[in-house]
């Protein structure tokens, strides 16, 4: 069977397991891995949680470590080209023939489960089963484990001894699962923190920082905020490339003139997060190595810059769907184009999300918008996000209104290349991760 066949096979079953929702709590991963023999048993982990930034954390560090030597797995969500995507192991997706093989003993064991009276493990949970059953095979030297939602409740939650935890910048979203205020987010957040285990995190808010270290407290853990490194940020830091540069003396050590692989100032503290990581993890890597490490770190659909043939406009993919991660956005996209600069924002989120919130931040920099609608059933009406970004940035914003992701991105392609709109400076897509997905596929291919 061809390698696309047995991919799709496996996605196929793993997919029907979606019926069965997203639900917080370890009770059914533990029966599943307990079935399983407890593959995630005696793996060496790096846990990392968050509200932003968590992936790009888990990038930098698996980066560091492929470049110092090491053979780390990683497992990531969601995905972006790929499904194959979540897991990683030393630079290469999962096989799929060892995804086919996994899922097939993974998915005998949960039948197991529902024939024993038991409540169905979630999609989400099979694949986390899945993960470490790979990881069992290929024994990598260290797993970098991305938590999918919150982490209290998240499946990745079964670890009981990481090497390090950290949690990055945290601020409002599912709440409708975590809570409606930052301090109870950051409380599901710090359910990762174990006894004795060290946890890294960034946050300047001071309802979250307490909580943290409560919690950190509570568990006898070292706890280290990373905005309390000694920081100097390059002048010129931002501009061009989009890229960072930076030093830092963190645990006593000096990183001068670090680069960082992906645009945007939030990623000098994601960048510290994994510096600070691997110190506290028992990794002694050469200064050289780790800034060469996340330099190379890629994130893509995150401030991702693409280039696109005859297109005389900077094209921009970056799924930004909360308050902070288009904040992010918005500083990056005024420290890199000029503020009489006209940009094309293409944009779609889903109905839970902070409609408000983001139309006023996409305002800030956007002149001309197209809304489009994610391929998810919980997507926001177009119609509807159009009325709001009309609200904060104009009634004549919006120039249409197209529903499926791929022919919005078409239509932008033609504004932009219109013999009157050759002033657009920067085309923009944002908003929910389905979107960019799809659009980000549809451009590259």
């Amino acid at each position: 069977m061809k390698d696309i066949e047995l991919l799709n096979e496996s996605i196929s079953k793993i997919g029907k397991f979606l019926r069965f929702g997203s639900k917080p709590g370890l009770e059914r991963v533990s029966e599943l891995l307990r079935r399983l023999g407890n593959p995630q048993l005696n793996q060496r982990v790096i846990h990392v949680a968050g509200t932003n930034g968590k992936g790009s954390v888990c990038r930098c560090v698996y980066s560091a470590l492929m470049e110092a030597g090491y053979k780390p797995g990683l497992f990531v969500s969601p995905y972006i080209e790929e499904f194959t995507e979540r897991i990683e192991y030393y630079g290469k997706h999962i096989p799929a023939e060892a995804l086919k093989r996994n899922t097939d003993r993974v998915i005998a064991v949960a039948e197991t489960m529902i024939a024993d009276g038991l409540e169905s493990p979630t999609e989400f949970e099979i694949i986390t089963a899945v993960m470490f059953c790979y990881y069992q095979e290929v024994k990598p030297d260290v797993i970098i484990l991305e938590v999918g939602l919150g982490g209290r409740g998240d499946s990745t939650n079964v670890i009981v001894k990481p090497l390090a935890t950290c949690i990055t910048s945290i601020s409002y979203d599912h709440m409708n699962v975590l809570g409606n205020t930052l301090e109870e987010i950051a409380a599901e957040k710090a359910g990762i923190i174990k006894d004795g285990v060290p946890v890294i995190y960034a946050s300047r808010d001071e309802d979250v920082c307490r909580v943290i270290e409560e919690a950190a407290r509570s568990h006898n853990a070292p706890v280290y905020n990373v905005f309390d490194f000694e920081l100097e940020v390059d002048s010129r830091s931002g501009k061009g490339s989009g890229s960072e540069s930076f030093s830092a003396e963190v645990f006593g050590r000096r990183y001068g003139d670090i680069v960082t692989g992906m645009p945007g100032k939030h990623q000098i503290y994601n960048s510290l997060c994994a510096i600070a990581v691997l110190d506290r993890a028992g990794f002694n890597i050469s200064e050289e190595i780790i800034k060469r490490g996340i330099s190379k770190a890629k994130q893509p659909g995150r401030i991702e810059v693409i280039d696109i043939q005859d297109c005389n406009s900077t094209v921009v993919l970056d799924g930004s769907h909360n308050e902070d991660s288009v904040k992010a956005l918005s500083s990056w996209a005024l420290s890199n184009f000029e503020k009489e600069d006209k940009i094309l924002v293409v944009t779609g989120i889903l109905a839970d999300k902070e409609r408000e919130k983001i139309a006023s931040l996409l305002a800030e920099f956007g002149t001309s918008f197209i809304i489009t609608r994610p391929d998810n059933p919980r997507a926001l009406d177009p119609a509807e996000y159009s009325a709001v970004i009309k609200k904060y940035a104009g009634n004549d914003s919006v120039a249409a209104i197209v529903e499926k992701p791929t022919e919005a991105a078409d239509y932008a392609f033609k504004l932009i290349n219109n013999s009157q709109n050759h002033e657009y400076k920067g085309l923009i897509f944002t908003g929910s991760l389905y979107m960019i997905s799809e659009v980000r596929n549809y451009l590259l291919k």
